[in-house]
């Protein structure tokens, strides 16, 4: 009885570290397919402990795996393109519309997601780029990062 005790214990335990091993594993930054949840569509990208430059985030988590003493942030990064929901904005590019979510969080509470959008004469936006101007304007609840009505600009490229 007492042998058949030890040898649940001894198996408990070792599931418990294969568990603890997993989670604590170290972050690979090898590309992984992960789907757009917004679009539904595969972009190349993957965790990363850091935001290189040039990329921007779409998700985030908490980890040991970017620490060496506790929780810390990691991001899911990929290049910014054209029709990606992202948790900032990117050099190059304009948004069209914002959600208040909880997937950019680094830490407690809602972020504002940036529709990215690749700036064009005929577009709505949120912000004026470089090498355009606008020719109309609009008062919206899309273009909010907070509470409140933004102006939306009709973008023509200089």
């Amino acid at each position: 009885m007492v042998r058949s005790k030890l040898r649940m214990l001894l198996l408990g335990l070792v599931g418990a570290f294969a568990l603890l091993g997993a989670v604590i594993a170290p972050a690979t930054a090898t590309p992984a397919a992960a789907p757009n949840a917004s679009s539904g569509t595969a972009a190349a990208g993957f965790w990363s402990c850091t935001i290189p430059p040039g990329y921007v985030y779409t998700n985030t988590q908490s980890t040991l795996s970017c620490s060496t003493s506790g929780f810390r942030t990691q991001y899911y990064v990929q290049p910014p393109q054209d029709g990606l929901w992202a948790c900032t904005t990117a050099s190059g590019f304009t948004y069209t519309n914002t959600q208040s979510t909880l997937s950019c969080s680094t830490g407690s509470g809602f972020r504002t997601k940036y529709y990215l959008k690749t700036p064009k004469t005929g577009l709505w936006a949120c912000t004026v780029p470089s090498g355009f101007t606008y020719t109309n304007t609009q008062s919206t609840l899309s273009c909010s990062t907070g509470s409140g009505f933004r102006t939306k600009y009709y973008l023509r490229a200089l």
